[in-house]
């Protein structure tokens, strides 16, 4: 049998790396720039042209944006503080709510004979495809019967409605890839649905779990429109919106606006990198038992 000459690949390793070398230049130039503009002065961001390379270097906007001036307040508490801690809440809260009836949904989906099944899951699609500011007016009006403007558990739901479609579109495919003898194997064990369920399908779909957990947490830390329309005091209020006080009908704090577009970016590229080593671990364990 011949074997392939490596000449006679498609692509060489040195075009490889060049290609590499130009797309990591080109997806990380905007966040080194972001990086740099946050130790700048007013002054030096308003300069034409632009310096990339700053002349002078300052921490004063890291010092400035956790001052409750910074926002305008007269309080002791940092607004910027309060809007992560709150981005934190309803992002988590997001993520176990949309992953708890979710996950539980997609399950039902691959594995129940549910009449008009297909029907049933592109319903779902299109909920997920639906604009957020068709469905703001009547959430809007359910909140303030029901007394939730203005808090997280008014974000939470909101976000769920479209974080649950997205959950149940991405995790019935993954379960659909589960064997279901498995499951009948752990049944006829003794085991009961909800066992089986959760003691070799769940671990299975381990690395979707992750994927989807990780996509509809940063989905909700990024999401603007809706905290907009229904928070309106800082005890409530995301980064995004609080980010976007720094824009002014005259003015825009450029300094305070990259840094805190800076530190926001910040836990998502964590969680980001923690999320791809364990996926890619789900997926050895996964090869492995396979």
């Amino acid at each position: 049998m011949e074997t392939a000459s490596p000449h006679g690949t498609l692509m060489s390793p040195w075009l490889r790396r060049l290609l590499l070398l130009i797309y990591l230049v080109f997806t990380l130039s905007p966040m080194l720039w972001l990086l740099l503009s946050t130790i700048q002065t007013q002054a030096s961001l308003l300069r034409v042209p632009p310096q990339l390379v700053p002349e002078a270097i300052s921490l004063r906007n890291y010092v400035d944006i956790f001052k409750p001036a910074a926002f305008g307040e007269n309080s002791g508490d940092s607004t910027f503080l309060l809007a992560l801690r709150n981005s934190v809440y309803v992002s988590v809260g997001t993520t176990v709510v949309a992953m708890l009836f979710g996950t539980l949904a997609a399950y039902a989906f691959a594995r129940f004979n549910i009449p008009h099944k297909r029907g049933l899951l592109l319903t779902v699609l299109g909920a997920q495809l639906l604009p957020p500011i068709s469905v703001i007016i009547p959430l809007f009006r359910m909140f303030k019967a029901a007394g939730l403007l203005d808090t997280i558990s008014a974000l939470v739901l909101a976000y769920s409605t479209f974080s649950i479609p997205f959950v149940v579109w991405i995790m019935a495919s993954y379960f659909q890839s589960v064997p279901a003898e498995l499951e009948e194997a752990a049944r006829i064990d003794g085991a009961s649905r909800f066992q089986a369920f959760l003691r070799i399908a769940l671990p299975l779909a381990a690395p979707g779990l992750g994927a989807t957990s990780m996509f509809t947490l940063l989905n909700a830390w990024d999401e603007f429109f809706f905290a907009l329309i229904f928070t309106a005091t800082y005890t409530s209020k995301t980064v995004p919106v609080a980010l976007a006080e720094f824009i002014g009908r005259h003015s825009v704090n450029w300094g305070m606006l990259v840094t805190g577009g800076f530190i926001a970016s910040l836990p998502p590229i964590v969680l980001s990198l923690v999320f791809y080593r364990y996926i890619v671990s789900g997926l050895a364990a996964g090869g492995l038992k396979g």
